[in-house]
Formats: C-alpha cells, structure tokens, sequence
C-alpha cells in the first residue's frame, strides 16, 4: 500500500516541478471556457518564483499580488454580474516576456458536483441521448471535468479542462449535473459552469479529509479497522496473484471465443481498484483540494450505493453532515449543498434503507436539501438511466431555495412528526404542496409495529397534510415505518409529482446484514 500512495503522490507532484522552474503558472481549473462564479469575490490563484509581483485583469479590473515563499501567489477579483460575453483573463508578472491568458470566460453560477458513479455517468448512457444530443445547444454551459486520481496528501494543482456545451461534447458530460444545470441555465438565463468530480464505485470516506473522519467519536471503529486494513495490504503480493489470474483469464477467453461461448468476466486489478478508490480521504485529497477556494455557488452529491453494503449503513449518519460541514469550512463559507437519496433498488439488507434515512436526517443542516428518488429508479440497474429527472428534482431545490424562484415545489413530502392516538398513528408531513396525493390508487407502503416490533402492514388514509395510519393486526401502535426497504412498493407523493422520502418513527436496531 505505500507503494501505491508514494506512487500517486509522485504523479501528482508533475505540475508543482515545472513552478519550481520558474513558470508562471494559474491553477488548471483557470482554463480556456470557463465560468466564474457571479455576484461574490472570486479567487484567482498561481505559481510563479517567489516575491514576483503578479496582476491578474479581467473586465476593466485588475488586482496584484506577490507570490509567497513558495511561489504561490492569490488574488481575489471583485463581484461581478453574469455576462455570456466572451472575455480573457490576462496574468502578467513583473518580469518581462511571462504572461498567461485565458480566453472565453463567461460569467453565471458554478457549481461542483462530486459523489460515485451515478453522478459520474454520462449522458451518452441515459435515457434517451440521441434526443437530448441533438438539443445540446448550449454554448453558455460549460463543464470542467476533475481527472485527477487520489492522493496520500492534500494536493495543490488538478486536472482536466472546460468543455463548451454541443452536441459533440455532451455524450461525455454528468448525465445528473448536466441536466440540473441546464434547468438553471434556462430558468436564470445566465452562463452555467458545471464541475464534475466523481469517480465510480468509491465510499463517502474516500471524499472527506482523513484528518476530520478522525475527530469524529462515532467514525473512530471505521477510520481504526480501514487503517488496520491498508496496513496490512501487500502490493507485491497482490499484483502477483493478479497477473496468475489474468492469466488464466486470457487462456479462458480465448477458449471461449473458440467455442463460440461467452467469454468470462476479466479480474479487476486490485491495486488500480486501491488507487481509484483512493482510501480515507484519498478523493478529498486529489479531487477535491485542488479545487478550493475556487468560487462556486453550491454542491449537489451523488453517492451512498458503496455505503450501503451490511454493516457500513449505519455510518452514514455521520459521514454525511461531516462532509458537509468540512467542505464548507474548507470553502470559507455556508455552500448550499443537495444530494441525490438513494432511488429504488433490488438490494437485501437494511443498509440501503439506512443510507436513505441518513440523507434524510441530514437535512437539519442549514441550506441543504433532497431529491428523493424512491419512484425512479430500476430494480436490476444500480444505475437507472432516468438521468433527467433527477438533475431536474435538484434544479427544483436550486430554483426554490437557492435563487428564490416560484417553483411547484422544492422537495418530495417529509416527515414532520407524528401522534399516536389510539389504534392509529397519525403523520404530518412538510412540502406537501398543494396536498399530498396516493398515485395510482389507494395509499401503499406503510407498516406498523405495537411494543413487540413486530411489523404488519397498515392502512393509511390522507386528511390534509398528514397521513394516518392503522392496522387491524395492531391494536396498539407505537411506530410507523414507510418506503422501509431498498425496492419498496409505495406510491405517496404531493401535487407538484415528487414523491415522498421513506422514512421511520422509531430508533430500533436494524439488521445490518445481508439478508
């Protein structure tokens, strides 16, 4: 394993050696076609030699700053409105014959989206691309795409480039941030920069700096045995034993492409599968740091899938507002922050469902919100194509709560407490706007349990905005669980079409094992 870190730090590292040459250099995400973020003081940031007095101009303004004892200098550009007029950033040095340009910068809202590999899917792999190619017509949205890999350590400089909204770029943009961006773009009228920095398959904990999960009491189990794991890992070892079953594979294959067979899966190397993943805090480290302080106006997330295994779910809880919470405070300010609930999956166990319940819970953070996709997704694909209503659900919250736009509504109905009363238990429920609905006929999903825990299915009934519930199997009811499992049959929903988040009254132990 420190062969694999030391290995990603030195690659990393490339940039940093040609500053050290004397370069003047902006940060990667400074490139040609991107956008800046409108209406607060952008940073822009560098390297050069050391004390070298730089001026950065853009738009009749121009700021200075002198480069640190590391060669790092800062300046911060005052507010400006949006503006779809191409313009060119000029960095100039005080030394004669060292300047850099930037050219067609726009002016809008940014915004990072980060997570797994629903936020990282494409839109060439969503639901209907060839319809949705032809319309990308779109030169005021923009895309930078993150590639750099994980690191040991906190890095400095990044990866990647901006990409030009059309046809012939959109196939590999975010599928999610594409289409919660250009709902933006068309309600705002304003240039939109999207940044993407994802990667499939990796947990929250690969996203939040090593140095936070540590101070967390409740994560010290988690951080304790992940470290003990990568202690222990032993690359030589490993790679040996992959290139054993890659060969055999091949052999296999080949066999099989004979026989007029198909051929079998190919092992995944463990090693690069480390290096994706990148460990605790390996992502933040990589992908994300180098990011920061660029100027964005909010984060919507996409992940929870890797969490979701038995016995990681209940974590969750904390994982999530700790990586709010971080981020903003690695921002230096409070970033409206969304994410994407976990839809509807064909998965056993419960950790799936207590994944969902964290995202739930988390929403007592200020300037948060939720696109419940309970209703969405595919029983047998991890990865449900439906890509559009999912970057409109979160376009929905933005518009509402982020921009003060009139909007239907701005989430699915949440929980807002409940009564018992009797043989029945009645919930109120937030965002019930224009009240709440049963699609498709009589209302579905709800259980009850008595002092027992012994769940039953229930009835319910909507008086407004609340639902009450009973059960003839239970005469006394002391919690109400709906939606409670990965692939539920539930249909409650409010007028504007979202559907409802699942949730739970009670605080029982949940089996965290696969069923």
């Amino acid at each position: 394993m420190k062969h694999v870190l030391l290995f990603l730090a030195a690659v990393l590292l490339w940039p940093l050696a040609d500053i050290a040459a004397g370069e003047l250099k902006l940060a990667t995400v400074f490139s040609d076609h991107m956008v800046l973020q409108r209406d607060k003081p952008v940073p822009v940031w560098g390297w050069s030699d050391p004390g070298e007095k730089i001026t950065v101009e853009l738009g009749g303004q121009m700021q200075s700053a002198v480069a640190d004892a590391d060669g790092k200098w800062q300046i911060k550009l005052a507010p400006m409105k949006a503006s779809a007029e191409s313009q060119t950033l000029i960095v100039r040095s005080e030394k004669p014959d060292r300047k850099a340009e930037v050219s067609d910068v726009l002016v809008g809202e940014v915004w990072l989206g980060s997570g797994q590999s629903n936020m990282a899917m494409t839109v060439n792999r969503a639901k209907d691309f060839e319809t949705e190619q032809v319309a990308a017509k779109f030169p005021s949205i923009r895309m930078f795409k993150e590639e750099s890999p994980a690191s040991a350590t906190a890095q400095a400089e990044s990866r990647g480039k901006w990409a030009v909204c059309s046809p012939e770029t959109v196939a590999g943009y975010s599928a999610t941030l594409y289409f919660f961006g250009r709902e933006l773009h068309r309600e705002l009228n304003v240039p939109v920069g999207l940044i993407n920095s994802s990667v499939g398959g990796t947990p929250i904990e690969s996203w939040i700096a090593e140095e936070a999960q540590a101070k967390i009491p409740e994560l010290k189990n988690l951080v304790e045995a992940k470290a003990k794991v990568a202690a222990a890992i032993d690359e030589a070892t490993m790679k040996a034993n992959y290139e054993k079953q890659l060969t055999r594979w091949k052999a296999q294959a080949e066999k099989a492409k004979k026989d007029g067979t198909k051929a079998p899966r190919r092992p995944a190397d463990p090693v690069e599968s480390i290096r994706r993943k990148g460990n605790s805090g390996g992502l933040f480290n990589g992908k994300i740091s180098p990011l920061i302080p660029y100027a964005i106006r909010g984060i919507v997330w996409y992940q929870g899938e890797a969490n979701s295994a038995p016995g990681k779910g209940s974590y969750y809880q904390y994982q999530l507002p700790l990586l709010v919470n971080d981020w903003r405070a690695r921002w230096g300010e409070e970033l409206p922050f969304a994410w994407v609930q976990l839809p509807n999956f064909g998965r056993e166990g419960e950790g799936w469902s207590l994944v969902r319940e964290a995202m739930l819970k988390t929403l007592s953070l200020r300037k948060t919100g939720m696109a419940i996709t309970v209703d969405i997704g595919e029983t047998k694909d991890i990865h449900p194509k439906n890509k559009q209503d999912v970057g409109g659900r979160l376009a929905l919250w933005a518009l509402g709560e982020v921009y003060g736009k009139t909007v239907p509504a701005t989430s699915g109905p949440l929980p807002a407490g409940h009564e018992v009363s009797g043989d029945s238990i009645t919930v109120t429920f937030l965002h019930a706007d224009g009240g709440l609905v049963a699609e498709g006929g009589e209302l579905k999903g709800f259980v009850v349990a008595g002092e027992d825990q012994q769940w039953k299915p229930a009835q319910a009934r909507i008086v407004g905005s609340t639902v009450v519930i009973s059960s003839s199997e239970v005469s006394k009811p002391v919690a109400v669980r709906y939606a409670w499992s990965a692939d539920p049959d539930c249909n409650l929903f409010n007028e504007a079409g979202l559907p409802a988040s699942p949730f739970r009254t009670d605080d029982w132990l949940v089996e965290q094992s696969a069923k």
